[in-house]
């Protein structure tokens, strides 16, 4: 399997980033700006991963330097644009978790996901700062309100607490503190010279990727197995045993600790989450080399009845360098599509977790107060468990299946 097809893969991905950067610069940045913005600024940081993700994997038929220098430079776009939407998220699963644990109604419905800006009246930010808005003043949202016109409004239990309310507020002050300051940050990133030069050198990989002299007789398929190896390896090194019991309250441990660090245990699971992306990435690269055969023995058979037939004949040259789709993925393999779902709640909950407890270590809250984001914090541990469990059902399954 020639560095040929990766080249490919590169070329795609790096033309995927240029279209979303053009597609983000037309979007606009201001209070104009259009659910265009945030989906282009998701794609900007897929199309990033993506390529660092195979310049990770398969370092050996690339330039070393270039790949070298490359790589955190990808990284530093992806983790800057993530962080605003990150924000957003938090906010709202922690309020969702209020309310769930309070024994109230759901937040009020939203609309499409992403409309408007994040932050904005339509976007996540906006739904979690007003449902905490409504929590502040004590009372509870009402589903059938949002966008409705309507005063239908669901049964529920009773309304948020008073300590219940205040936690809601003061995750909304910290949390939408946070996500202004993330979003100044990515503009200030997409408008810096640092940025500027990862773009001209993405613009360069569309057209130009920097192979090795020996790149042309390297196979593909064992370094795409390493990064199958390493995961697996990684897999094994996590506690499975004790994941697959329920509530067995490992997710709790250190939750009493005094150091303000995230629990050590959820940084094995984050690095298999890591691995699991880069084996999907290589998987990818290897379904673009299988679609290029099956081309290339489609081309030829026409090329075997048609002698004189040119190339141009049979595929049209395209019209832009931004093409209209991104480039095929592979068919999906389940244990990967349920165990990376997994991992992803995992780091969310853990997330979460941690904005809680940063939240309950506010100087002078009032104890109901405390004791809400306590339990709010435990609430998100549990879901912590409740995701390796998830994890480690989706793995074993797939195993013992193939066995």
């Amino acid at each position: 399997m020639s560095a040929e097809v990766l080249a490919g893969y590169l070329r795609a991905q790096a033309t995927e980033f240029l279209r979303a950067l053009r597609l983000h610069r037309e979007a606009g940045t201001g209070a104009a700006a259009s659910q265009g913005s945030a989906e282009a600024a998701l794609a900007l940081r897929r199309a990033a991963r993506r390529i660092s993700g195979s310049l990770h994997t398969f370092q050996a038929v690339l330039d070393p330097g270039w790949s070298e220098a490359m790589r955190p430079e990808l990284a530093w776009v992806s983790g800057t644009l993530a962080l605003e939407h990150a924000c957003s998220a938090r906010l709202e699963r922690l309020l969702q978790a209020l309310h769930r644990l309070s024994g109230t109604a759901a937040l009020p419905a939203r609309g499409p996901a992403g409309a408007g800006l994040p932050g904005g009246s339509g976007g996540p930010g906006g739904a979690a700062r007003s449902a905490a808005a409504v929590a502040a003043g004590g009372g509870s949202a009402s589903p059938a309100t949002a966008g409705t016109g309507t005063t239908t409004t669901a049964p529920e239990r009773g309304s948020l607490t008073v300590g219940a309310a205040k936690a809601g507020a003061l995750l909304d002050r910290q949390l939408t503190l946070a996500r202004t300051r993330a979003h100044s940050t990515a503009l200030q990133a997409l408008g810096s010279s640092r940025f500027h030069a990862v773009a001209d050198k993405v613009a360069v990989l569309a057209s130009e990727v920097p192979l090795t002299p020996a790149a042309s007789a390297t196979d593909l398929r064992p370094l795409a197995e390493a990064a199958r190896e390493r995961l697996v390896d990684a897999v094994a090194a996590l506690p499975l045993l004790t994941a697959g019991s329920p509530y067995n309250a490992e997710a709790l441990v250190h939750g009493l600790s005094p150091d303000p660090a995230p629990h050590p245990q959820d940084a094995p699971w984050h690095q298999v989450r890591l691995l699991l992306r880069l084996h999907r990435y290589a998987r990818e690269v290897l379904h673009r080399a299988a679609e290029t055969s099956g081309a290339a023995g489609a081309t030829g058979t026409a090329a075997g009845a048609e002698p004189t037939a040119p190339l141009t004949a049979v595929v049209p040259a395209p019209t832009t360098v931004f093409p209209a789709v991104p480039p095929a993925a592979p068919p999906h393999d389940l244990r990967l599509l349920v165990t990376g779902e997994a991992l992803d709640r995992h780091r969310d909950a853990s997330e979460a977790s941690a904005a809680a407890a940063h939240a309950a270590r506010t100087p002078r809250i009032a104890p109901a107060t405390a004791y809400a984001l306590g339990v709010l914090h435990a609430d998100q541990r549990h879901e912590v468990e409740a995701a390796r469990y998830a994890f480690q059902l989706g793995w074993q399954k797939d195993v013992l299946g193939s066995s």
